[in-house]
């Protein structure tokens, strides 16, 4: 029998409803795990709500204190799924406690917190990091991953990235996302995020350089929230008759050279109305091309260049076959389809076996990881204000 994790997670919202079933849904798929989940204490500000939450999910305790998490040895895990303005001082100071962090993504809100975080990880030898870039553990886009490491596509021309969403429209009350002092940046931090480490994953790449970068806030004024969302990105908030500034990016789009010489485009958006949670990434390389869309996840396609063009075309690869795709043996018969929150949990079993000194079937995103992914943001960011190019070499 593997030996118990105690799990603490700060944060009720839509992500702590994600990573509370990916740790409750974890030991029953992947049973034996160098480790066990236990869902040891819930932590948040609202006491009434905590407890409802915690009664509902199957955590044990609930506190408003973090003191109980910090001062509970029997706690070896803590998952930050709190607003990115937390994440330093939260990981910080659960690091300094002696746990184990799993942080949400991205790492923090800019890169001097996220700079603060990684020495922090540095010199809490004995712990380990995570970071929820979950999108890795889709089965098809660990597919891609393995396919180009491991040889089948040789070298990297192009990377075309794109995540749109399209729920920001002009009555959505000015949640947090919106609030530059919480969330650092708009769809950059939430979504650019996600698609650069997708490029920097998939392709095994870093950037070089970016360029071409362009931002831009459609909506410069949103009604003050009255009530709050109910655990999606902005479901069930209403707003008031007085109105507060838009300080962060909706949209922004910018150009990069990877490591080999190969060119990346990235757009990310949370107006391309029509478009719910289209994450995609195509990479075409010498030997052939892939291209996933989270819209349609369970699926990979795969074009072979060195096929002749009597038979050539994209193929359509059903990533569910167990023994054959990542994570499918956990699962269910072939093209029983997998959802959203089986990356979540397919990122806890992996969290389990490294806690118990085994390998990941894909490698993670640690702080360390994770801060290549800022630093891309960073650069981005740069460029778009300043109208230049940027090399990552002047980005530390």
């Amino acid at each position: 029998m593997a030996k118990d994790c105690n799990v603490a997670l700060i944060g009720q919202k839509f992500m702590g409803r994600a990573h509370s079933n990916a740790y409750a849904q974890a030991r029953h798929f992947f049973p034996k795990t160098a480790r066990r989940p236990v869902l040891h204490t819930i932590a948040g500000r609202n006491k009434p709500e905590l407890e409802e939450f915690a009664q509902v999910w199957g955590w044990q305790h609930a506190t408003t204190d973090l003191k109980d998490i910090t001062n509970n040895k029997e706690i070896e895990l803590v998952d930050i799924g709190t607003p990115n303005n937390m994440h330093r001082e939260q990981s910080i100071m659960m690091l300094e406690a002696g746990k184990s962090v799993a942080c949400e993504k991205p790492l923090a809100q800019n890169l001097a917190e996220a700079r603060e975080m990684l020495a922090a990880a540095r010199k809490a030898k004995k712990q380990q990091t995570f970071v929820w870039y979950n999108y890795r553990r889709c089965p098809a886009v660990a597919l891609a991953h393995q396919m180009i490491s491991g040889g089948k596509l040789g070298k990297i021309f192009h990377v075309r990235a794109v995540y749109l969403q399209g729920w920001a429209s002009a009555d959505i009350p000015l949640i947090w996302r919106f609030d530059k002092k919480v969330a650092g940046s708009g769809a950059h931090g939430d979504l650019s995020a996600h698609i650069i480490d997708m490029a920097r994953f998939i392709t095994g790449e870093e950037l070089t350089e970016v360029s071409g970068a362009a931002s831009a806030t459609f909506v410069t004024e949103r009604t003050l929230p009255t009530v709050g969302p109910t655990g999606l990105i902005a479901g069930g908030t209403k707003g008031g008759g007085k109105k507060g500034k838009v300080t962060v990016d909706d949209a922004i789009v910018f150009c990069g050279r990877m490591r080999g010489g190969g060119l990346a485009t990235f757009e990310a958006t949370r107006f391309a109305m029509g478009n719910q949670n289209n994450n995609c990434i195509e990479v075409n390389c010498e030997k052939g091309s892939v291209r996933f869309s989270f819209e349609d996840m369970n699926l990979l396609w795969w074009f072979d260049q060195t096929e002749g063009p009597r038979t050539a075309g994209w193929k359509r690869i059903m990533c569910t076959s167990a023994g054959n795709h990542p994570y499918a043996e956990a699962w269910w018969p072939d093209a029983h389809v997998l959802g959203y929150e089986h990356a979540f949990i397919n990122q806890v079993a992996d969290m389990m076996n490294a806690l118990g000194g085994q390998k990941p079937v894909v490698p993670f995103a640690d702080f360390a990881d994770a801060y290549e992914t800022q630093r891309v943001l960073e650069a981005a960011m740069l460029s778009a204000e300043n109208r230049c190019a940027v090399k990552m070499a002047d980005v530390k």
